[in-house]
């Protein structure tokens, strides 16, 4: 897989099937290890061994409902009253990130309202501080530490 712009972490893998397969220390199991699930990955470690956010906070590929359509989060990191504090999406390294990206994520939040967004690719990160009153968000450099 591609190196990718993140802390060098060490992750557990398995053949099966002819396919290799990822450890996921959120959802306790291995998933198939495809470009996106690579970037998955390191973000989780990143937020993890980073940030220093709880694993029992972090939520991974979970279905929501956006105006009558199903759609799926790549990971949403939640506060410990219960409401989000980080919802992330993430892309294969091969994609780029556009502002098709962004209005993405912001159709996300608008039902999860969560006060932070992080977009990656695994080689270009965007971090932003979502301003509910101005209905916008600002860029940051980095994402605060939990």
């Amino acid at each position: 897989m591609q190196v990718l712009n993140f802390p060098k972490y060490t992750f557990r893998f398995k053949n099966s099937e002819n396919k290799v397969a990822i450890f996921d220390e959120i959802r306790k199991k291995f998933i198939q290890l495809t470009p996106e699930e690579w970037v998955r990955q390191h973000v989780i470690h990143f937020l993890i061994y980073q940030k220093g956010y709880s694993k029992s906070l972090i939520n991974v590929e979970k279905l929501l409902k956006i105006n009558g359509l199903t759609k799926r989060y790549d990971l949403v990191i939640y506060n410990s009253d219960g409401t989000i504090f980080l919802l992330v999406e993430c892309k294969a390294p091969t994609i780029k990130i556009v502002q098709s990206t962004f209005d993405q994520i912001a159709r996300y939040n608008l039902t999860l309202q969560a006060k932070y967004l992080m977009v990656t690719n695994g080689l270009n990160h965007y971090f932003c501080e979502m301003d509910f009153v101005k209905e916008e968000y600002m860029f940051l450099q980095d994402l605060p530490v939990k």
